[in-house]
C-alpha cells in the first residue's frame, strides 16, 4: 500500500509548516489527505504569499473543515497517520477533550481510537497549565507532541533550514526516509 496520510493546517501561526510537510510528502510520493481550516486559510494569508488554491494543489485529495462525511472521518479509511501542522491550542484542547468539532478533530479523534500515528505541532508560546495539561493527556494516549523548536547543531543558515528541521522530525514520526536535516552525529 502507498503510504497515505492525513495532514491539516490549522490557524496557528507557522502555516510554512504544513505548507513544506505537503511539499517534502508530495516529493515521496505520499498520498495526502488535506484539511486546512478557515482560521488557517487567514494565517497562510498573512505569514505567505502562497495562494490556498497552491497549497491545495500540493495534496491528493482536500476537504472542507465542516465535510463529515470525508473518507478521513471514519476509522475504516486506512492510512498511516495524521499530522496536524501547525496545531492551534483550540484544536489541540478539542482532540484532549475528545470534542470533534470540525473535520481535524474528528480525524484526529479516528487516528487516536484506531491506534495509528498522531503528531501535533503546536505553535505557541508561552504555555499555561491547560496547554500542558492537554499536550500530556493526549501524550499519555499515544498522540506525539512535537513543538517547531529547533535544532543548531546542524548549523541552520537560514529559515527554510530552520523549517525542514521539524518537518524532518515529524517525517521521522512516520518512518519516511528524508534528507531534510543534518542528523546529530556527536563530535
Amino acid at each position: 500500500m502507498t503510504t497515505r496520510l492525513v495532514v491539516a493546517i490549522t490557524g496557528a501561526s507557522g502555516a510554512i509548516y504544513g505548507i513544506r510537510l505537503l511539499q517534502a510528502l508530495r516529493d515521496k510520493g505520499v498520498e495526502t489527505h488535506l484539511v486546512v481550516t478557515r482560521s488557517a486559510e487567514t494565517i497562510i494569508c498573512h505569514e505567505t504569499e502562497i495562494s490556498i488554491d497552491e497549497i491545495k494543489r500540493l495534496a491528493t485529495h482536500c476537504y472542507d473543515e465542516s465535510d463529515f462525511n470525508a473518507p478521513i472521518a471514519s476509522g475504516s479509511f486506512k492510512s498511516s497517520g495524521m499530522a496536524i501542522i501547525p496545531c492551534s491550542m483550540k484544536t489541540l484542547g478539542g482532540i484532549a477533550s475528545g470534542f470533534a468539532y470540525n473535520l481535524v478533530m474528528r480525524a484526529a479523534d479516528v487516528t487516536l481510537k484506531e491506534r495509528r500515528t498522531l503528531v501535533l505541532v503546536p505553535r505557541e508560546t508561552p504555555l499555561n497549565a491547560i496547554h500542558l495539561g492537554n499536550m500530556l493527556k493526549l501524550t499519555r494516549i499515544g498522540a506525539i507532541v512535537l513543538p517547531p523548536v529547533p535544532a543548531f547543531y546542524n548549523l541552520p543558515k537560514s529559515i527554510d533550514d530552520i523549517v525542514d528541521h521539524t518537518v524532518g522530525r515529524v517525517l521521522d514520526c512516520f518512518g519516511i526516509d528524508h534528507a531534510l536535516y543534518k542528523r546529530w552525529g556527536g563530535k
